[in-house]
C-alpha cells in the first residue's frame, strides 16, 4: 500500500513538473545555504582552535609597562621594567609549570646570496615547551649555550623557505647583523596566530646571545616580556594574583600607584576568540535557515493549490472506500517527497559550494556529518510541518461536495 501511494505521489509530481521544480527550488536553496554556511562557520572555528593549540595552554604573558620620568609618561613596552631575575622569581611560585623570559627584535638573516627580514626571538629552552613547539629536524640549544652565549639558532619554516629553499639548513651558517650563527634545528610549522602574524617567520636564539650580540640592552638582564605557564587551568587565577603581588613587591610599587608591567591571560583571550567564532557560526546557520522556512511556505502554498485542483479526485477516492487517514497520508507523502528530493539536491550543491570556497578563497571549510544530518533532518521536518495542513484539509473534505466540485 505504501509503495502504491509513493508511486501515486511520484505521478502527481510528474504531472506538473515545472511547478514541482519551482516548489522544490526553495528547499534546494535553503539546504545548500545551511550546509555552506555551517561549513564556513565550522571551518573558522577549526582555524581558531588550531591557533589556540599552537599558542600553548594555560598561558600568561607579562609585558613591560609604562613609566613616568620628568613628567613625561612613556607608552607600554617602551621601558625595560622586567628582568631575567623577575622570571626566575616567578618560576618559584606555586602553580607555575614553566617560565621563559623573551627579548625580540627585527633582523636580517643572510645565507649565501639570499636574505630575509624576520623576527629574532631571544629566549630560553623552556620557551618551546611552553608553546608546545616541536622541531621538525635537529635539536634545541642547551643551558650550556645559554651560559656561553653561543651563536646557535632555530629557524622557522618561513625563514627556511625564503633563504634555504631546497637546501637542508641543519649545520649551515647564517648571518644575523653580521654575526655568524649555526642552525641547530628547524621548527615545525605553526601557521598564523590569532592576531594574524606568521608564527613561522622567526629565528629563535639563546637569550644571552640576543642580549649581547644582536638586540642589545639598555639595562643588563632586562627583557621585553615573560611567558608563564600554569600547571592547570584551575590554578590560573591564583598564579595571576601571585605574579602581580610578587612583581609589585620586587619593583617596590606602592599601593595605588600605577604598575610598571601588565599581566595578560592569553587563555582567556583565546577562549573569547573561540566563543566569538562559535557565535558567528550559529548566526550564519540561523540566517541560512530562514531560506528553509521560505521553502517550507512554498511547499504549503503549492500543496494547497494542488488540493483545490484535485478536489474531485479526492471525492472519487473517498467514494470508492479511501479513508480519511489514506488521503492524509497521500498528500503528506507528496510534500515529504518534494522536501527530501530538494534536500538531496541542496546537499550536493552545498557541499560543492563549500569545496569551491575552499579552493578559490583558500578559506578553511569543514563539512561534518552532523551538519549534513541536521540539514537533512530539518528539511524533512519542514516538509512534514508545512505539508500537514494541506493534507489535513484534503482529508477532511466532504465526499459529496468534492464530487460536485468543478
Amino acid at each position: 500500500m505504501f509503495s502504491a501511494m509513493l508511486g501515486e505521489a511520484w505521478r502527481a509530481m510528474g504531472a506538473n513538473r515545472l511547478r514541482t521544480f519551482l516548489t522544490m527550488l526553495g528547499m534546494v536553496i535553503g539546504v545548500a545555504s545551511v550546509v555552506l554556511m555551517m561549513a564556513v562557520g565550522q571551518g573558522a572555528q577549526e582555524s581558531v582552535k588550531q591557533s589556540i593549540n599552537a599558542m600553548g595552554s594555560n598561558l600568561f604573558i607579562v609585558l613591560s609597562g609604562s613609566f613616568t620620568a620628568g613628567g613625561v609618561r612613556s607608552g607600554s613596552g617602551n621601558s625595560s621594567t622586567l628582568t631575567v631575575v623577575d622570571a626566575n622569581a616567578i618560576s618559584e611560585l606555586d602553580g607555575v609549570a614553566n617560565v621563559a623570559p623573551i627579548s625580540t627584535g627585527g633582523g636580517q638573516a643572510v645565507f649565501g646570496s639570499n636574505n630575509w627580514s624576520t623576527t629574532i626571538t631571544g629566549t630560553t629552552p623552556a620557551y618551546l615547551n611552553i608553546r608546545s613547539w616541536e622541531l621538525e629536524d635537529g635539536f634545541v640549544f642547551s643551558a650550556s649555550d645559554m651560559r656561553s652565549a653561543t651563536r646557535v639558532a632555530l629557524v622557522g619554516k618561513t625563514v627556511v623557505d625564503n633563504i634555504f629553499g631546497d637546501i637542508d639548513p641543519i649545520g649551515k651558517t647564517i648571518r644575523i647583523k653580521q654575526n655568524p650563527f649555526i642552525v641547530l634545528g628547524v621548527l615545525k610549522s605553526k601557521g598564523q596566530s590569532l592576531d594574524g602574524r606568521d608564527q613561522d617567520d622567526t629565528i629563535v636564539i639563546p637569550l644571552t646571545t640576543a642580549q649581547r650580540k644582536i638586540l642589545g640592552n639598555q639595562f643588563a638582564g632586562s627583557v621585553r616580556q615573560i611567558i608563564v605557564q600554569a600547571t592547570t587551568p584551575e590554578m590560573m587565577p591564583m598564579v595571576e594574583q601571585n605574579i602581580n603581588a610578587l612583581l609589585h613587591q620586587r619593583h617596590k610599587i606602592r599601593d595605588g600607584a600605577d604598575s610598571d608591567f601588565f599581566v595578560r591571560n592569553l587563555t582567556a583571550v583565546a577562549n573569547s576568540a573561540a566563543e566569538t567564532t562559535r557565535t558567528m557560526s550559529l548566526l550564519l546557520g540561523a540566517i541560512a535557515s530562514v531560506s528553509l522556512l521560505v521553502g517550507g511556505i512554498g511547499i504549503m502554498n503549492i500543496m494547497l493549490v494542488s488540493v483545490t485542483e484535485r478536489t474531485r479526485e479526492i471525492g472519487i477516492r473517498m467514494a470508492i472506500g479511501a479513508r480519511e487517514r489514506d488521503i492524509l497520508l497521500q498528500f503528506l507523502l507528496e510534500a515529504i517527497v518534494i522536501s527530501v528530493i530538494g534536500c538531496l539536491i541542496g546537499l550536493a550543491l552545498g557541499i560543492s559550494g563549500a569545496m569551491l570556497v575552499n579552493k578559490l578563497a583558500q578559506a578553511a571549510v569543514v563539512i561534518s556529518g552532523n551538519s549534513v544530518l541536521i540539514a537533512f533532518g530539518v528539511a524533512a521536518s519542514v516538509g512534514v510541518f508545512f505539508g500537514y495542513y494541506p493534507a489535513r484539509k484534503a482529508a477532511r473534505l466532504n465526499p459529496i461536495e468534492a464530487l460536485r466540485f468543478q
